[in-house]
């Protein structure tokens, strides 16, 4: 068999059984013999009232999503604002946008290694090793400074691929290996360095401009957002055109609207904050980076067969192995992109801490990194989660740091509470798993 079957009805079919392969297209959909239908399946036959409805289903059920983190910045946000009314100002949320960057990028490589149930220790490691290549190559031997940063992204990919042959090939646990590169690979950056306790980022550099470059050109940020709209309504109508092509239940006109006009108010509201008010710098060339990959990362796990693959071979990685998937060519991949985005991530981390040095990714980077894509809502059990995850959590991370830093608060202080809300998240996640297994749904 080389296609993955699925057997248990999809909530947006009408159909008791349905048959779907790893890409998401629908092969065969028979109606039971009963004639009976789930009510979940005509949620969008009710309208917003069948939406109401499911959606409190659903968290009975125990399935939460993005809600907690959601409900967490908005508590963040008012905590925040209310002790300093400078922590939703322009140069705060722009701050926030951009050091949220690097973080947030390693945690979408961490979040695609989580799919797959597995744990990746040398995120921090690896971004140092690429952050200190670079350096050298471009600082030290003065090498073509873009030919330095496709390098120093190139040894971080190749990297994962190593941790990924050792697990997937040789049998060693991704603990372990990510653990002896979290050692190794610290030793090589130590080593890259040299005598050099850190190499100072050149003016004008290209990782200078990562966190440093702001499109001071109004137009800029609302062209963003307005593309960012344009997107995100395209791809609800194509949606809605191939599930009626099927002739299976499709997003009514209403809900798209309604849904794109959120996007919108959101979209210009960030563009208008980065832009109008005074101290506002316009928009971070370093946010613009951050959600493409976000994007495309997301478009790859959720719209394509191999982002399927990744998620049948973390729920059950024999079932998928036994449906035709190549599981260790999934796992070897998912390593690989996760050493390379941690690589691009220590770009982001040593343009917006001046420079590489030889602890750069040590101390709490890891925990921060991993924290990120978990408290944005990706399972630690494999098999459950969204990109987007990464962004929220690392939102969450950063907001946090930033509301602190206004109160003159000591970085203890943020360790606690970040492994509080980190432990939080756990437990949410726990406790869901085990309401959705109560309620008959995993």
């Amino acid at each position: 068999m080389s296609d993955l079957k699925k057997t248990a009805p999809d909530p947006e079919t009408p159909a008791a059984d349905v048959n779907e392969d790893v890409s998401g297209d629908v092969k065969v959909a028979a109606v039971s013999p009963t004639g009976a239908v789930d009510p979940r399946l005509l949620v969008r036959e009710q309208g917003f009232k069948g939406y109401a409805n499911d959606f409190v289903r659903r968290v009975r059920g125990g399935e939460l999503g993005s809600l907690p983190v959601i409900v967490g910045l908005i508590i963040i946000a008012v905590v925040f604002q209310s002790l300093n009314d400078s922590f939703l100002s322009a140069s705060s949320l722009s701050n926030i946008g951009v050091y949220t960057a690097g973080l947030g990028i390693m945690a979408v490589g961490v979040t695609f290694v989580l799919l797959l149930g597995e744990i990746d220790l040398s995120i921090g490691s690896v971004a140092g090793v690429g952050a200190a290549l670079w350096a050298v190559l471009s600082v030290t031997h003065e090498m073509n400074d873009w030919l330095s940063v496709v390098i120093a992204i190139a040894v971080g990919g190749l990297i994962g691929l190593v941790h990924g042959v050792f697990f997937a090939k040789v049998g060693v646990p991704a603990f372990v290996v990510t653990l002896a590169g979290f050692l190794g690979w610290s030793g090589l950056q130590i080593w890259l360095m040299g005598d050099e306790g850190t190499i100072n980022t050149p003016t004008g550099s290209i990782v200078e401009d990562l966190s440093g470059y702001y499109f001071a050109d109004k137009a800029a940020a609302y062209a963003v957002a307005t593309v960012a709209v344009l997107a995100y309504l395209g791809s609800l109508l194509l949606d809605a055109k191939r599930r009626r092509a099927a002739a299976l239940p499709h997003r009514p006109t209403s809900e798209i609207a309604l849904r794109t006009g959120v996007i919108a108010v959101i979209a210009f509201a960030v563009a208008y904050v980065l832009n109008e008010p005074a101290g506002a710098r316009g928009l971070p060339l370093a946010l613009v980076i951050f959600l493409v990959i976000v994007v495309l990362a997301d478009f790859v796990a959720r719209r394509t067969t191999y982002g399927r693959q990744i998620f049948a071979v973390g729920g059950n990685a024999e079932a998928a192995r036994r449906a035709g998937i190549n599981v260790d060519k999934i796992r070897i991949t998912v390593f690989g992109i996760a050493g390379t985005l941690a690589a691009v991530g220590g770009l982001f981390i040593a343009s917006q801490s001046g420079g590489a040095s030889k602890s750069l990714g040590a101390g709490n980077m890891l925990m921060n990194v991993i924290a990120a894509a978990v408290i944005g809502g990706t399972s630690l059990f494999g098999g459950r989660g969204n990109i987007w995850s990464a962004l929220l959590g690392a939102l969450v991370i950063i907001s946090i740091q930033q509301g602190l830093n206004l109160q003159g608060m000591e970085s203890e202080v943020q360790f606690m509470i970040t492994g509080a809300v980190l432990l939080a998240a756990v437990v949410i996640d726990s406790v869901s798993r085990r309401t959705q297994k109560t309620a008959g749904r995993t």
